[in-house]
Order: structure tokens, then sequence, then C-alpha cells
């Protein structure tokens, strides 16, 4: 009698399938979209993220990051920086260019850029203009992010979505996880809640 397929042995194992299921029907959610109302920002789309891409990162900013984040730039590693924005914040960022945004933010923290800075920050987020456990991972040209915050306090969520302004000391929240701020676009798309605006170069919220 034939060998069946081998299962998963353990619970790591089974998350990780169950996030490159999740990471591949976002993806192919927002790709749909994409293929119809901006077929420009689909084939501009990066190829998939290498353990290089990965490595470099983490190793720059001392965040190892969340196997859900892995699983989704394993598919596509973020948006051509040139090419009109995908997200209502801007360009997705690649890997790359995310360490390239963390490093402009360390440098100024290093300089006690920010000591006379003002915040009002939302609760669970830390009372700080920028930390360098927060990896910006879209960018709207105007040096404002959404970014992963590593770093939350005890009523935040590690892992969350938070907003990043650089003439601003507001932060808020606007996901729990990288999954649910993704696929919560990803629907959003699909409802009619966005638009392609050529002229403004990107995806906007209506």
């Amino acid at each position: 009698m034939g060998r069946g397929l081998a299962l998963p042995q353990t619970f790591s194992e089974q998350s990780e399938i169950t996030n490159n299921m999740k990471a591949e029907t976002i993806w192919q959610q927002i790709k749909i979209w994409l293929r119809t109302h901006a077929p420009d920002i689909h084939d501009e789309l990066n190829r998939g993220a290498s353990t290089k891409d990965f490595h470099e990162l983490e190793a720059l900013t001392n965040i190892p990051l969340p196997q859900e984040v892995k699983e989704f730039y394993l598919i596509h590693n973020g948006q051509d920086s040139i090419s009109d924005t995908l997200t209502e914040m801007g360009e997705l960022l690649s890997l790359e260019r995310m360490g390239d945004e963390w490093r402009i933010w360390k440098s100024l923290l290093d300089k006690n850029s920010f000591q006379q800075s003002q915040v009002q920050n939302q609760d669970g987020i830390a009372p700080d203009w920028w930390n360098p456990n927060w990896l910006p991972i879209t960018y709207d040209g105007s040096g404002n992010h959404f970014c992963l915050d590593f770093a939350p306090t005890e009523n935040g969520t590690i892992g969350q979505i938070i907003t990043m302004w650089h003439d601003s000391g507001e932060r808020r929240i606007v996901a729990q996880s990288f999954t649910d701020w993704i696929q919560t676009f990803a629907d959003e798309l699909h409802t009619g809640q966005y638009e392609y605006n050529q002229d403004l170069g990107g995806i906007f919220r209506k």
C-alpha cells in the first residue's frame, strides 16, 4: 500500500502553511482588482523576496519579521519604487526600501532630533516620536508611513500597524496585525472603497 502525503508534525509547520495560504489568497484578491483597475501597478509589483533580502533587513534593524509578513513578501517583495502607489499611505515598500526608511529615522534618532517633540499617541503605542522598533511598510513620498510596531505598551499588540507622521506627533493603531491590515485593504478594494487616479499617481480611498 502506498504511503500517503506527509502531514505537518508541529504547530509551527501548520502555522507556516496557514500563513502561506492566507498570503496567496490576499495577493490574488489584490491582483485581480489591479488587473482591471490599475494594470500598470500590477505589472510593477516586485518578484518575491529572497532569504538574503530577509536576512539583510533583520540584521540591519535587529527586528525578526513575523512569519505572516515573510509569507506575504515571498510572493511579491512590495512594489517598484517608481510605480504609482498601491496603498492609501503610498508605496508598498520592498524589504530594501523598508531598510532605507528605517535607516533615515534611526539616524535622526541618534542625533537626538526628537527630544523636544510632543507626541499624542493612542493607548497601546509607546510615547515616542519614533522608535527603532517601528518598521515602515509604506511611504507616501512626504515622510509619512504605516509602520509595523514591535514595541507596543501593555495595551497594544506586538506587530500592530500604526501611523507615523513626519510633522505631527499623533500616532494611532490602524490594525492589530499585518494580515488584518492587508486583508482589510484587499476586501475594501473589492467593495468599491478605493479608486485608481492616474493623475495623482496611485490608489486612493474614495
